[in-house]
């Protein structure tokens, strides 16, 4: 087995969780950092990282780290870690095509006694039955003889800077024993919370897929309850403040649940599942309660404009917030989405303002430009959708200085008191 003194690490995948990653390794031990993105690895190199994740001081602390969007410069390398995305397509199915096509990169640089691991979310089962086939069939190498894998799942919480990468236990595990134990090693030199050795690979896949759908299921009761409590005249947030008070009961709010994570994880276990044999009734209900929360919620907008006497077709919306969380600037399968499209369906023109997001990623990715400032009184109905800390900061009162003389303001994100709002899911 490797010396750890000879570790050459490489982090394929730059975004939220590779370039952490890459920089903590590179503040000690030599890093390449690849990503095919040519104008994201341009960034990295001037010395700015447009996730915020990683602050231009920190980037200059990785002073063994540098980037590269040629995969040849990897070939030195000795410890493969795979960061790239892993979404799902249109039919909600597992899309691995990026895992594929960085193994296939990875494979042609092979060498005896090479490290693969991987820390995409995945189904359990995927690195033995669809990454290490790729690796062996390229590089003609075979598995556990001339080359070892592991898996060791991302925990990065975007947006979150008191839970950062090294202050988070890791999950490791490795093919065989030994490889586990080298693997284990290795994240011990930058993760100060320690690790924890799971007892395989599979084993390590399966808890990261659960823990985002155990959260995905707890929301979806909760949005249920919401929806329960507004056709009763109950406030939500009244019910789980006094809920609260008991000590074991969880403090779950709802909300819309997108994000590369919550909003993604559940539905890689649930295909597994079905590929088994076994329908998973619990996780794909809650799977279907969230995501048609945005549908929900224009309705109820609707409703309370109608019951104000607010002309609804032809009217004027205004959505605050586009990326998936509060204080960050990624807009990956947001569900504010949902929202926009729903109000276009009832011929409302809407405005998006998100000071935190690329506009020209918004235009890409949803086909939506956001506008630069709201208009004062230029709205019918106003959407607090993410709780960013500049909207907090305004004040229902600077916010209600949007809407026309008559308007509906919704807070989903229970910023407000009840009071300052006229509705709150």
């Amino acid at each position: 087995m490797k010396n750890i003194n000879n570790l050459k690490i490489a982090v394929i995948g730059l975004g939220y969780v590779g370039l952490p990653l890459a920089v903590e390794f590179g503040k000690q031990h030599s890093v390449v950092g690849f990503d095919i993105n040519a104008a994201r690895i341009a960034a990295l190199n001037s010395g700015t990282d447009h996730t915020l994740e990683v602050s231009d001081v920190e980037l200059a602390q990785a002073i063994h780290l540098r980037y590269s969007s040629n995969i040849n410069e990897l070939k030195d390398c000795n410890f493969f870690i795979v960061t790239v995305p892993t979404p799902i397509d249109n039919s909600k199915q597992p899309d691995l095509t990026p895992l594929i096509k960085a193994s296939k990169a990875i494979a042609g640089l092979l060498k005896k006694d090479d490290i693969v691991v991987y820390e995409s979310t995945v189904y359990p089962g995927a690195t033995e039955e669809v990454c290490i086939p790729v690796l062996e069939k390229v590089s003609g190498l075979t598995f556990n003889q001339d080359f070892y894998a592991g898996y060791s799942p991302e925990r990065i919480n975007p947006g979150d800077k008191e839970h950062r990468v090294t202050n988070i236990l890791k999950v490791t595990a490795g093919s065989t024993p030994e490889v586990a134990d080298f693997i284990d090693e290795v994240y011990n030199l930058i993760i100060t919370a320690g690790t924890h050795k799971a007892a395989s690979i599979k084993v390590a896949e399966a808890a990261k897929v659960i823990e985002n759908t155990q959260r995905d299921v707890n929301i979806a009761l909760i949005n249920e309850l919401a929806v329960i409590f507004n056709k009763m005249g109950i406030d939500t947030e009244a019910v789980l403040k006094a809920a609260g008070t008991k000590w074991n009961f969880l403090p779950f709010r709802p909300g819309l649940v997108g994000g590369h994570c919550i909003g993604v994880d559940p539905y890689y276990l649930t295909h597994k599942a079905q590929a088994i044999g076994h329908n998973p009734e619990i996780i794909l209900a809650g799977r279907r309660l969230n995501d048609s929360m945005g549908e929900y919620v224009v309705t109820q907008l609707v409703k309370t404009m109608i019951k104000k006497r607010i002309q609804v077709e032809g009217a004027k919306v205004l959505i605050l917030g586009l990326s998936f969380k509060e204080n960050c600037p990624d807009v990956r399968n947001t569900k504010v989405i949902d929202i926009v499209h729903e109000l276009e369906e009832y011929n409302i023109e809407v405005d998006v303002y998100d000071p935190w997001i690329d506009r020209a990623e918004a235009e890409s990715e949803y086909q939506i430009t956001p506008v630069e400032q709201p208009i004062t009184n230029g709205y019918d109905g106003i959407i607090l959708a993410v709780a960013h800390s500049e909207f907090v900061d305004m004040g229902a009162e600077h916010i209600r200085s949007f809407g026309k003389a008559d308007h509906v303001l919704y807070d989903l994100k229970y910023v407000f008191a009840k009071e300052d709002t006229d509705i709150r899911l």
